[in-house]
C-alpha cells in the first residue's frame, strides 16, 4: 500500500464524511461511515473528529514511522437531504476496493452530490400542501387552508431562491417568517380567512428545525456532547429568528392600527 494510494482513501473517507455532514447526516454516522471506508481499504487505525461545521480524518498505520496522514474540511454550508445520506451510508456498506476502485468512488460520492431527487417546483408545491396541512390539523377552515397553502408555497420558493445566494439558515429563515406573517396580513385585511393564527401555524411548521433538534438529541445520547450543543443552539437560533420574524411583524401591526388581532 505506497503512500498515494493511502492519500486517495483519506480523501474518499472525507468526502464521503463531508457529504454525509452537509446532508443532515448526525456526527456519529458520519464518523462511522469514513473509518467503515478506511477499514475496508485495510486502515485500520484511523480515527476522526467532526463537529457541525468542522471535520477531520487521520490515520497511522505504523508503515511510516513519523509519519501521520491527515486532512481537514470547513463545512460553510448545510442543506437537508436525507436521500443522500441514506445512499452514502449504503455505499459505505457496499464498496469493496477489489470491486471498485477509488477514484471510481470518488467519481460515484460526486454523482450523489450533485443529484437532486426532486425538482424545485415539486418541493414547492409539497411546501405548500405541508403547510395547509398543519393549518387544518390545527382547527382552520378551508379558506384557511387554502392561504397556508399558498403562503408556503410562497415562502418556500423564497428559501429556496435566497438559499442559492445566501447560507446564512438565521437571515434566511427570518426573512421567510417575516413573509409569512405580512401575507397572513394581507390575507386576514382582504378577508380571506377566518383566523389567522391558523395560516402563521401552519406556515411557521415548515421552518421549525425538527432535524436539528433530533440529532443534538441522538448526538448528545451517542456521547458526542460537542456537536449536540452545537446542533441545539442552532436549532435555538432558528427557532428564535421565527419568533423575532414574526412578532415584530404583528407587534408593528398593532402599534399601526391600535388593535388586537
Amino acid at each position: 500500500m505506497n503512500k498515494y494510494y493511502k492519500k486517495d482513501v483519506l480523501n474518499l473517507a472525507l468526502l464521503a464524511g463531508e457529504l454525509m455532514l452537509k446532508n443532515g447526516g448526525e456526527t456519529y454516522r458520519v464518523e462511522e461511515v469514513m473509518l467503515r471506508i478506511c477499514s475496508t481499504c485495510g486502515i485500520d487505525k484511523a480515527d476522526t473528529f467532526v463537529t457541525p461545521t468542522s471535520i477531520m480524518l487521520m490515520f497511522d498505520d505504523g508503515h511510516d514511522p513519523g509519519y501521520t496522514y491527515s486532512l481537514q474540511r470547513t463545512i460553510k454550508a448545510r442543506d437537508l437531504n436525507l436521500s443522500k445520506v441514506s445512499e452514502i451510508n449504503n455505499f459505505s456498506r457496499l464498496f469493496s476496493p477489489d470491486k471498485m476502485s477509488v477514484e471510481v468512488a470518488m467519481e460515484y460520492l460526486n454523482n450523489i452530490d450533485k443529484g437532486n431527487p426532486y425538482k424545485s417546483i415539486t418541493r414547492i408545491a409539497f411546501a405548500g400542501i405541508s403547510a395547509a396541512a398543519f393549518t387544518l390539523a390545527s382547527g382552520g377552515q378551508p379558506n384557511d387552508t387554502i392561504c397556508s397553502l399558498i403562503i408556503g408555497m410562497i415562502m418556500y420558493f423564497f428559501i429556496t431562491s435566497y438559499a442559492l445566494i445566501e447560507k446564512n439558515d438565521f437571515i434566511r429563515t427570518l426573512i421567510a417568517s417575516i413573509i409569512a406573517a405580512v401575507l397572513a396580513l394581507l390575507c386576514s385585511f382582504l378577508g380571506l380567512c377566518s383566523d389567522i393564527q391558523f395560516i402563521l401555524i401552519g406556515a411557521i411548521y415548515i421552518l421549525l428545525p425538527g432535524i436539528a433538534i433530533t440529532n443534538a438529541i441522538r448526538d448528545a445520547i451517542s456521547g458526542d456532547l460537542l456537536s449536540g450543543l452545537v446542533r441545539a443552539f442552532e436549532a435555538l437560533i432558528i427557532a428564535g429568528s421565527i419568533a423575532i420574524g414574526v412578532g415584530v411583524i404583528l407587534n408593528i401591526y398593532e402599534i399601526i392600527t391600535g388593535g388586537v388581532l
